[in-house]
């Protein structure tokens, strides 16, 4: 009975390695996420007032535009 638990886990969980990718692949892909926020940050730090303040204004019309006077 054990014995063949074992082998039921043991050979479903074989397909699962085949979709997780090996940690030093995952390596290069990390450190070019790491550098792609770096320089996007400063754009970021630049647009998003600017987002929030649309943003803001475009629900105070759509707000100020259904209240009844």
């Amino acid at each position: 009975m054990f014995l063949q638990l074992f082998f039921t886990v043991a050979f479903s969980a074989v397909p699962l390695t085949l979709y997780v990718p090996p940690l030093r692949s995952l390596n290069p892909f990390v450190e070019t996420m790491e550098d792609l926020m770096s320089e996007s940050r400063t754009y970021t730090n630049r647009v998003y007032p600017r987002v929030r303040h649309l943003w803001r204004r475009i629900l105070d019309c759509l707000l100020c535009s259904t209240t009844t006077r």
